[in-house]
């Protein structure tokens, strides 16, 4: 059941709680940190692609601070095994008895930072795919179950491209919403050098949700009222992807759709909403979409971005 307009009242003044907390360390970066927080909401995975030096990691470690989760690093390498990711069985002695005990691997988490994630070889990639969608690991014949709420927040360098591999389609198809962070504006730059390049202070930040309260304001995500007609937007949105042969080569699936929906839900809670609008489903077409639609060489000739290609389409 949604939560009355009271209720939505006191999840917004939440959410601006978490944001001012965050803030004490993050300098900037309010609609990423938006869009974050939707893919939460959503019981989502998200791509965050920047440059180098944007604090990416920083940001989702404070996250999962201020939300009281467990929170995990992985460092995409080439040489990385799924092995190293989803744990491994190692040989325990045990009252003079040898035996074989699970040791877990870093995927045991909350939230999973995994840094350049298209760094990593494409068996390895494989082994999140099931982590993202089934909430479990198996190794060997047996499967574990993943502790939730679970988030992999991934991260991507769009250059120095050189011994990467490229995430397939049916792995960025996985990741509810493509985050790009971007430069921060130079007044923004000159707080986070002042903050940043003195005697570095220790800021501690409160915890202001914890798993039980994600859950059910997940519960509350997906109960926000919807018109039909904006539904039938949201769905126009995504089957023009699939029509614009001028444009885009592939189209985005159906998961674009219900992606779509899920995100402008959670949006609208975010904001103290409690009901989606026009401008929630506009938001999110770009984090929803620019990771699923490939351009076609003649956008791409013209010098086209899939963000400018989105702006069409929602014009």
């Amino acid at each position: 059941m949604a939560p009355p307009a009271e209720g939505v009242r006191s999840i917004k003044k939440k959410f601006d709680e978490l944001r001012a907390e965050l803030h004490k360390v993050i300098l900037g970066q309010d609609e990423v940190i938006d869009q974050i927080l939707v893919a939460i909401l959503c019981d989502a995975n998200a791509l965050l692609e920047s440059y180098p030096g944007l604090g990416k990691t920083l940001m989702c470690k404070t996250m999962a601070q201020i939300l009281d989760l467990e929170f995990s690093r992985i460092q995409s390498t080439p040489d990385l095994m799924p092995s190293d990711i989803t744990g491994t069985y190692i040989i325990e002695e045990k009252k003079g008895e040898k035996g074989f005990k699970f040791q877990e691997g870093p995927i045991f988490a909350n939230i999973i930072l995994c840094d350049e994630i298209n760094r990593a070889t494409p068996k390895t990639q494989s082994a999140l795919l099931e982590a993202m969608q089934e909430k479990q690991v198996t190794v060997g014949n047996s499967t574990f179950k993943l502790d939730t709420p679970f988030f992999v927040l991934a991260t991507q360098n769009p250059i120095d491209q050189e011994g990467t591999y490229p995430l397939p389609e049916a792995q960025t198809d996985r990741f509810l919403l493509k985050i790009k962070v971007t430069y921060p504006d130079p007044k923004t730059e000159m707080a986070i050098v002042d903050q940043y390049s003195g005697r570095l202070p220790k800021t501690a930040v409160s915890k202001i949700l914890g798993k039980e309260a994600i859950k059910t304001l997940q519960a509350y995500a997906r109960e926000v009222p919807i018109a039909d007609d904006l539904k039938r937007k949201a769905v126009s949105i995504v089957t023009s992807t699939r029509e614009n042969k001028e444009l885009i080569e592939y189209g985005a699936s159906p998961r674009a759709s219900i992606g779509l929906i899920l995100a402008a839900r959670a949006r609208a809670l975010l904001n103290g909403r409690s009901f989606v609008a026009t401008e929630d489903i506009k938001a999110m077409a770009y984090p929803v979409l620019r990771h699923r639609i490939i351009l076609s060489f003649k956008a791409e000739r013209d010098g086209k971005t899939t963000d400018d290609v989105i702006t069409q389409l929602l014009k």
